[in-house]
This record gives structure tokens, C-alpha cells and sequence, in this order.
């Protein structure tokens, strides 16, 4: 395991008040399974690390733990929250609805400029797979799929679909080092972006479903495979 001081960013690479880049330096730390699931968030040595008081870290551990991120045990301490397929799974269900839903929209009307960024971010999604990048890769996947979000107009619509994306956002990252997987990844992306060429609603929707349905594959494996991340208590019911 690395050292608190390791796998926290400084506060100077996140913007808002004190309080708000304590919060996201944790987050981005939970989310990039810096902090696995179940290690301990130990305060003092957290507040040391981010050279701050007991006060801001309190604050962002009860905003975490509100966004089912961390656990906290009364008189025992606050842990990073393990996994739940059932949550992995009610996930996987919204965000599918919601990008089917957007890219049918979007298909009809996609235009020259909002395809040339899809592009783009394709050329660099295929530069990161050649380089082995899986972080840089991680962080394109997702820009491209908040691109086609934003070109329905709506202009919530990508922050509810991150709020449900949340657990499996979490989960994907023990997929991606898979072998072949970044590979495969960018294959489903120009599958979408070549429906979206065609302004075909019916391919754009079908290559999404596919991408889609690829990723729950690869994850409902992981629960099996690594239970020691994994919390059944709260799959019962």
C-alpha cells in the first residue's frame, strides 16, 4: 500500500475553497482506487499530507461518506466503502438508459464541428491504447462519452449521468489494465462514432448498447475474483 502522501494529490491541482479541494483531492483518490475498498482513511495523517486541520477533512469524509464513498463506524473509524454489485449493476442500468436515450438524440443532429471533437478525442484515445496510457485513456473515454451528453443540449444531463455512474466509475478501474481491454474499448468508440457519421440512430444505439453491455461483462467477474473489495451486506434484499 502506498503512503498516505503518495496517493494524494496536493490542493494546489484542485480549484474552490479549502474545503471543496480537500474534498476532491480525496474523491479523485477513492475514484482511482488509490484508497481501496476497505482501507482505513486515517485523519491525522491526511491532514498532515494536505497540510490542513481536523475541520476540512471531517467536512469532505461526511460529503463522501453522504455519496456512499466511505464508511463511517462509530467508534471505530472511517473506511473507503466496499463495493456492491448490486449498486455496480443499478448503476450500469441508469447510465444505459440515459446514454441510449441521448445518443438517438443526438444522431439526427450530430453536426460537423461536434463530430470533428469526437474525432479528435478518437485520435488521442487511439495514442494513449499505443502508449499503454490506462490513466490518460481513462480520463479520454470519459471525455468523449460527456461530448455526446452535451450535444443532446441538455445541460444537467452529464452530471446525473456521473452521480449514477458513480460505483461503476470506480469498479471499471480494476478493468481497464486488463490485457486487450483499452483496445477493445477504442474499438466500441469508433463504432459509435462511425453510426454517428452515418446519422443512423438505430447503429449509434446498437454500438452504445454494446459498449455498454461490454464493460457490466467485464465487471460482474470481479466480485468473484476479488471478494476481499466487495460488501454482500449490501446486496441482501
Amino acid at each position: 500500500m502506498e503512503p498516505v502522501d503518495q496517493r494524494l494529490r496536493p490542493l494546489g491541482n484542485f480549484s474552490g475553497s479549502l474545503g471543496q479541494r480537500v474534498y476532491q483531492s480525496l474523491r479523485e483518490a477513492i475514484l482511482r482506487l488509490s484508497f481501496r475498498p476497505g482501507d482505513a482513511l486515517r485523519k491525522p495523517e491526511i491532514c498532515k499530507t494536505l497540510g490542513v486541520s481536523r475541520s476540512p477533512v471531517a467536512d469532505a469524509v461526511a460529503r463522501l461518506s453522504a455519496e456512499g464513498l466511505v464508511d463511517v463506524v462509530p467508534q471505530a473509524g472511517s473506511y473507503v466503502a466496499r463495493f456492491s454489485m448490486a449498486e455496480i449493476r443499478e448503476g450500469a442500468f441508469l447510465r444505459e438508459a440515459i446514454e441510449l436515450a441521448a445518443i438517438e438524440r443526438v444522431s439526427g443532429s450530430v453536426t460537423e464541428a461536434q463530430l470533428g471533437l469526437l474525432r479528435r478525442n478518437l485520435r488521442l484515445q487511439a495514442a494513449l491504447v499505443a502508449e499503454g496510457d490506462v490513466a490518460g485513456f481513462y480520463l479520454a473515454d470519459a471525455e468523449m462519452h460527456e461530448l455526446i451528453l452535451s450535444f443532446t443540449g441538455f445541460r444537467h444531463l452529464a452530471q446525473v449521468s456521473q452521480t449514477a455512474w458513480l460505483h461503476v466509475n470506480r469498479a471499471r478501474q480494476l478493468v481497464l489494465p486488463v490485457s486487450g481491454r483499452m483496445e477493445q474499448t477504442l474499438a466500441e468508440h469508433q463504432a459509435i462514432l462511425a453510426a454517428l457519421e452515418a446519422h443512423d440512430p438505430r447503429a449509434a444505439r446498437m454500438a452504445v448498447k454494446l459498449h455498454l453491455s461490454q464493460l457490466v461483462r467485464f465487471l460482474e467477474p470481479l466480485e468473484r475474483d476479488h471478494p476481499e473489495l466487495f460488501n454482500p451486506g449490501k446486496d441482501a434484499g
